[in-house]
Parts: C-alpha cells; structure tokens; sequence
C-alpha cells in the first residue's frame, strides 16, 4: 500500500473533477435506489420492540401532534416526562410529526417510511464524505452500497424507538461533511454551520458526544492539518459535548437508571471493551445470528470463551495497527474513529441490559468504512484490477442484500420478533418475558405462561417474569392468584422500585376490584410511604377515595399524581373530582389542561362540554360535544347531549338527528327518548312524542316524570281512560309527585264532565 492515499499537495482530494462529481451524482441516485429496493419489505413491518411503547404507544405527546407538544419536548431537557432516559427532542418530534401524517402504533408503515428515508440520505452522506477525502466516485460509491445493505444497519429502521439512531447519524455525518469542507475553505459560516450540524446530533441522540475528537483524527489523517489551530477550534465542540454529557447524565440518572463503574467492579471494563471490539468486527464480517438483543453473559471473565476470544483478538488488533501505521494511517486513525464513536455505548456507565446491540455501530461504522474505502482506492489505483474489484462488491452487496431481507422477515410481527430473540439466545431472560408479553396480548395465554414459566426455570429470582405472570391472570379474571403473585413480588423484591411500586399499585387495583376499599387505599399509602415521587400510586389511591366519594382527599392525591405524571386523564379525572365538589372554575381549568395535554381526550371534550351547557352556554357546549363524538363517532353521551344543546338553541331537526343517533347506538337509553318525545311535542307531533314516551316506561317502569308526560299527552288527545292509567302508575311509584297529582285531578274531572278535554291539535 502506498504511503498516503490520499497524498497531494494540500493532502485532500475534495475537490474533483467535474466529471467526477457528475459521476458521483449518478453513482449515489442508483445507490440510494438499490438501497430503498432492498429495505422495500420493512415499509410492512409490525413488530414493536423493547421500548417502542414509551416512544410511541403510550407516549400522549407524539400522538397529539402540536407546537405545545414540540415545546414540551425541547424544554424538557433534565427530567424528560413522557419518554424516560437522555435528552432527546428532535427524535421525539420526529415521531410526533410522523404520527400527524397518519403513523399509528397499528400501523407503522409511515414510521417506516421516514426511517428507510434516512437510511437512503445517511447512505448517500456516507458516499460524499468518502469522496470528500478519497476522491474516488466508485470506490465511494461501492463502500457507501456495502453499507447500505448491510444486515447490521436494519435494526434501526423497523425499530421506531431507534429513529433516534438514524436521526443522529444524519446530523453527524453532515457535520463532518461540512467540516470537511471548512477544512478546505476555511469559511466561517461553515464552522458555524457544523457546529450547529453538531448540536442537532446531540439533541437526537448523545451518542453523537465524541465527534470533536472523529474531527482532531480526520486532522491527522486523512485532512493533515493538525495542529494547535485546529485544536483550539474545536474548543466550541467540546463545551458543547461536555454540556450535552451533563445534561445527559442527569436525566438519564433521574428518569432511568444508571449504573457506574463501583456497583460491578472496575476489572468488568476492559473485558467488556475487548469482547465488544472484536464481537462488532466479526459481525461486520459475518452478520449472522444477528438480534436486538445480546444479553450480558452470566460470567464476565477470561472463563468465558466470548470474553477470551475478546481479549485476545484485541491483543492482536492494537499491535497490527500501530504495526500498519508506518505504511498508512489509514488503519488506525478508522479504527479510532469506530473505538470514539462506540464508546458512548459500551456499558462503562451501564444504562441498559445488554452488552451489546446492531444499532450502537450504525454510526461508528464510519471508521471501518473509511478503512475499507482506502483500501480499495489502493486496489483501483492497479487498473487490472478494477473489473474484479467492481464484480467483488457486487456480489458481496447481492449477499448482503439477500441477509438483510432475511433479518427483515424477522420483524413482521411482535411474536415473530421475540421468538427470533429467543432462537438466538435460548438463555436470555428479557426476550422470553417479552415473548410472553406478546403471547398474552394474542390471547395466547398457553403460550405466554409457558415463556414466563422457563423465565422462571433459569432464574426463579426474575422479579419480571413473575410479575408478568401475575398480571397475566390479572387480565384473564384470576385475580386471587394474581394478588398472590403481586404480593410475592413485593415479599420478595421489596427494595426494587420499579417492582415494588408497580406491585403495590396492582395490589390496590385488585382490592378495589375485589370491594375492600380500604384495603386499597392502605395498600396504595404504604407504596406511596416506600416511593413518594410515583405518580401511579397517588392516582389509583386518587381514583380509590374519589369512588367512595371522599372527595376533598381524593382532589390533592390528583394534584400530586399530576405532578409527578402530567397526564391528560388524571386532568379529566380531577375536573370530575372538582365538579363534584361544586368547585366549576376549577373544574373547567382542569378540564382545559387535560385538552393541552392531550387533545385527543374525548372524554375531556365531553366533560368540558357539559359544565359550558349547565352554565347556559350551549353553543360552546356543541363545539365540545362534537370534537367528542369527532374522536369517538360512537360516544352516546355526547351524541346526546349535543342533541341537548342544538335543543337549547333552537336547532330541533339536528336535535332530533342526534337523538335517533342515540337511539340507532343506544335503543335502551330513555333518556333519547324522553328528550326526543320532548322536542317533537314542540313540533306539535303528539302521536310521535307518545310513541317515544311509551318507549321510555317500557325502559323504564318507575319513572313518574315519563308517565306524568305521557298522561298529559293523552289528556291532550283526548284519551282520559289511557291518561289515568299511566298518572295511577306514576303514583304508586310516587304519592306526591306533583304533575301526577295535578294531572290525575284534571283527568278526573273531564271523567266527571267538568272540564272538556283540550282538542287534539292536527299534525302538521
């Protein structure tokens, strides 16, 4: 190999030839279309994955898309609220605004779309840059397909939590794109401009952190322009990185978990490291068995044969690159890049429970690629050899291809997902338990026990397999061996919050289920003493007080759940709470938050309507009613009170309208009815209203006020015999009901002949 590939009087081949970058174009357009070819199948996928219930299933801001929820997103920078762990804004607003163009948990293909999107232009970043440095279009070109369709970079795309992966990369491949271009022009509205680029990756995913350093290797190789200058003007990049790795510690410590290097012992490092350095290049090499999961093994020592091989392979890596430095730098400085950008994720601060995953090195793989590229520029600078070189890639793509729409396949549902974990690694406990999960939410209960049962053979101290079997006889009606289950949870795994808490909360659920009130609320109080901040505890203890009406204590465990969890429907909840008590205003306040919070509630909608019709508002109680029923088209209750207030307003056909509605959903509710009676009555059609009135006794036998009507329409019609019976009626349900009285009275006297019966007005 040469000295320096990319060797010539300034040390960089950015600029090209015209022809070139014609080429280049043309290259990356076939290459870009290839790719989205062969990731085509992921536009169907309907796996969710890990975490993929916090980003979007039940994340209330990305499915109420809106600048208030955009806003919440970039403020909340040290306790994110809705999505647990590191800053990360612009992934979050990215699935919000993807759920606006019609994404659904159901339906994921728009999701998709975006993902496979920048798949294609990190694919296409990818190629420029290379060109950039190496100033070879094919060799570019061929490296950027090799990465293109590579199994290990399908993670990220049918994922939809790992948006932030690809998000990330397009912002820090264009960062040092433009860096690169600075280096040439030295135009400072392109340092700016990368800084910026630097701080979008940043705010997608933190991982981004090292690329001031990815920046200092470029200087040495292949920019060479190191020195104090370039040093000092990555001083801006490294406050910024230094700030984003605070912010990031902080609320990831604060609303995740992190575990530092004391708790497991400093020797676990290096044999992480080792085994992560080599366990990633041999999956670049030969990506089979590829999982999201990859389990930490049992035992982190030169016992186990993953751990050894790590070890050694390493001890052999590091030598060969200082080794190969004397004929390029080419092979360390890539290596590096890779090592930095890994770094982030190699579980010295450990913050999740695998070892390692395809899409930490989605980035990172920037290094091999550089690697590899001036190696087949050295290869296509022997023109003998270009033919072979172009028939190599092309076959090695083929076979990349046809492995990446295999690992595709593997994400076509939930089930099929965990059930690939699972063949992967029979011994891992958190695929199993998620395997379960899905099984359980098929309505495969069989099936789900038995994955919570082996959970259990390989580790009877899994408290998440237990818990799991506990909720999973919760849900299908055996709530007493549920409340065992959730109770051993607790006996056994008292100091684990996210256990403890979640058992005590599904203890007090069942109790309430069960009538012991008071054993619920004592149960959610005792959770509340282990764990303050756990806003599930003040709202089921809020809901237990509010349902046996003790009101005034119900109100601040809702005030104090919302601080901890600011969801829309405990908002709805506590303007239910406050309504009760008489307290409108406040009732009203809540009721509008809940709406900002989540503008999807219907029942929010609703409730906030009927306070505006019982404050003689009707026209603003309408428009609520009817972004109601717009979210629910099969919502009774507010059907019919929007009947109710076109009433009040004089609309007596949409009244009507809506009332048949009512009736069409809902035909034993006698409240249509009676207000349907009434409106026609107003219409002058008798017959009608009585129809609708018998309809109401039939429904509903004992109500005097639905009789004391009818009587007084039969009256009007002259039916003094059929009028007396339905007035009798209603007084033997109530003696004093006083329109039954009256109406018995006046039915007495046309009896005797005192009075004539008022004529029966025509129906129009």
């Amino acid at each position: 190999m040469q000295q320096e590939i990319s060797e010539t009087k300034d040390g960089l081949l950015a600029t090209g030839q015209a022809g070139d970058k014609k080429l280049l174009a043309g290259l990356i357009v076939g290459v870009c279309l290839i790719v989205t070819a062969v990731y085509w199948p992921a536009l169907s996928t309907r796996a969710l994955c890990f975490d993929d219930n916090r980003y979007l299933v039940e994340n209330v801001l990305v499915r109420n898309p809106s600048f208030d929820s955009a806003w919440r997103f970039l403020s909340e920078v040290l306790e994110p609220s809705t999505i647990g762990g590191y800053y990360q804004p612009l992934t979050m607003i990215s699935l919000m605004l993807d759920y606006a163009m019609g994404g659904r948990p159901d339906d994921l293909m728009v999701f998709h779309r975006t993902s496979i999107l920048l798949h294609a232009a990190n694919t296409a970043l990818i190629i420029i840059l290379l060109y950039m440095l190496l100033g070879k279009p094919v060799v570019a070109a061929a490296v950027g397909l090799l990465f293109g369709v590579h199994p290990l970079t399908v993670e990220p795309i049918p994922w939809t939590g790992e948006r932030k992966t690809l998000l990330a990369a397009f912002f820090a491949i264009s960062c040092l794109v433009i860096y690169v271009t600075f280096a040439r022009k030295n135009n400072r509205k392109l340092f700016w401009g990368c800084l910026a680029a630097y701080v979008l990756a940043l705010m997608s995913k933190p991982t981004s952190t090292p690329l001031p350093v990815v920046m200092l290797l470029m200087d040495f190789w292949p920019l060479k322009r190191l020195s104090k200058r370039s040093l000092w003007e990555k001083v801006p990049f490294f406050v910024v990185g230094g700030i984003s790795g605070i912010i990031t510690y902080i609320s990831q410590a604060r609303t995740a978990s992190v575990i530092t290097p004391e708790e497991y012992g400093l020797l676990r490092i290096p044999f992480v490291f080792c085994h992560n350095i080599i366990f990633y290049l041999y999956k670049m090499v030969w990506p089979v068995d590829l999982s999201p999961h990859y389990a930490f093994p049992r035992d982190i020592g030169l016992s186990n044969p993953a751990i050894l091989a790590g070890v050694i392979g390493t001890c052999v890596l590091i030598p060969t690159l200082f080794i190969l430095l004397r004929r390029t730098r080419s092979a360390l400085t890539g290596w590096l890049i890779f090592f930095l950008m890994v770094l982030p994720t190699m579980q010295a601060l450990q913050f999740s429970d695998v070892i390692a995953s395809d899409k930490f090195v989605y980035l990172p793989s920037l290094g091999i690629l550089l690697i590899l590229a001036c190696f087949l520029s050295w290869l296509w600078a022997k023109s003998g050899l270009r033919a072979v070189l172009i028939i190599v890639v092309l076959v090695l793509a083929v076979a990349e291809a046809g492995a990446t729409r295999k690992q595709i396949g593997h994400w076509q549902d939930t089930i099929s997902l965990y059930a690939h974990m699972v063949d992967v690694e029979p011994d891992a406990i958190s695929p199993r338990n998620n395997l379960g999960v899905a099984y359980a939410e098929a309505n495969d209960i069989p099936r789900a026990m038995e994955q919570f049962e082996i959970a259990l053979r390989m580790d009877s101290n899994d408290e998440q397999a237990t818990f799991n079997v506990a909720r999973v006889l919760e849900e299908h009606g055996r709530i007493d061996e549920a409340l065992i289950g959730y109770r051993s949870v607790l006996e056994r795994w008292p100091n684990n919050i996210t256990s403890a808490c979640s058992a005590y909360s599904a203890i007090g659920r069942i109790l309430k289920i069960k009538g012991d009130f008071e054993g619920a609320i004592a149960t959610y109080r005792e959770g509340i003493k282990f764990r303050f901040d756990n806003g599930e505890l003040h709202s089921g203890l809020a809901s237990t007080l509010f349902e046996m009406g003790r009101l005034e204590e119900a109100i601040p465990e809702y005030r104090t759940a919302i601080q901890f969890v600011p969801d829309s429907k405990l908002y709805n909840n506590l303007g239910l709470a406050l309504a009760a008590t008489g307290d409108i205003d406040g009732a009203i306040s809540s009721y509008k938050d809940a709406i900002r919070h989540d503008p999807r509630n219907a029942e929010a909608h609703y409730n906030y309507g009927n306070m505006l019709l019982t404050m003689g508002k009707p026209a603003q109680a309408a428009g609520e009613f009817e972004k109601a029923i717009k979210l629910k088209p099969d919502y009774v209750k507010a059907l019919g009170n929007l009947a109710v207030a076109f009433a009040q307003l004089g609309k007596a056909d949409e009244a009507i309208e809506n009332f048949l509605l009512v009736i069409e959903l809902d035909p034993n509710d006698p409240a249509a009815y009676f207000n349907l009676a009434s409106i026609l009555e107003g219409q002058g059609k008798l017959d009608e209203a009585i129809e609708n009135l018998r309809k109401v006794t039939e429904l509903a036998p004992s109500d005097v006020g639905a009789r004391s009507e009818l009587g007084r329409l039969l009256l009007q019609q002259g039916k003094v015999d059929e009028a007396l019976v339905e007035f009798t009626t209603a007084l033997k349900f109530d003696p004093m009901y006083k329109d039954a009285v009256d109406g018995m009275k006046k039915a007495l006297e046309i009896k005797a002949g005192k009075e004539q019966p008022a004529s029966k007005p025509a129906n129009p």
